[in-house]
């Protein structure tokens, strides 16, 4: 049974845990869509854990983390969910969908939920898609690298 938990970035294992596990993913993700500079590959610890986002973690049986989302409220009642991130080792196996199911259900308050994601990283667009988020719009972020911002109404 997978538990998903408040993470505190002040911990200074918990932090280090969250890092390595953002480089892991985003390494990926900046392969796929052919784009080195994804903000989160350019963080350190301390810029991470000076953060002002919500993390969750996901963990297994033995205490792993498995994958972490990251939510930050900038408007009232929109909630954008800033990362999303699972351990290369439990891709597909449900970690996403999990996370995004457990913050429409925490944050069920929410009128609207926003993500954005490269229009090159299929599995994130097709996560996106089948938790309800509509693509509102294609932005160039990068000579040749594009991010599509989704948008799904809360209170569903």
């Amino acid at each position: 049974m997978d538990i998903i938990i408040k993470l505190d970035l002040q911990d200074a294992f918990t932090l280090s845990e969250l890092w390595s596990l953002q480089h892991k993913a985003y390494r990926l993700e900046a392969e796929l869509i052919g784009f080195n500079e994804i903000p989160p590959l350019l963080e350190t610890r301390d810029m991470l854990a000076g953060s002002k986002e919500e993390f969750y973690g996901c963990f297994d049986d033995s205490g792993d983390l498995m994958g972490a989302v990251a939510v930050l409220e900038e408007s009232p009642g929109k909630l954008t969910v800033t990362r999303m991130m699972v351990h290369p080792d439990h891709f597909r196996k449900g970690v996403a969908g999990g996370l995004l199911e457990f913050i429409f259900e925490h944050y069920s308050r929410m009128a609207q939920f926003i993500v954005s994601t490269g229009k090159l990283n299929i599995p994130a667009v097709t996560l996106y898609t089948k938790h309800g988020f509509i693509p509102a719009g294609v932005e160039e972020v990068a000579p040749g690298v594009e991010l599509i911002e989704f948008y799904r109404s809360g209170k569903l």
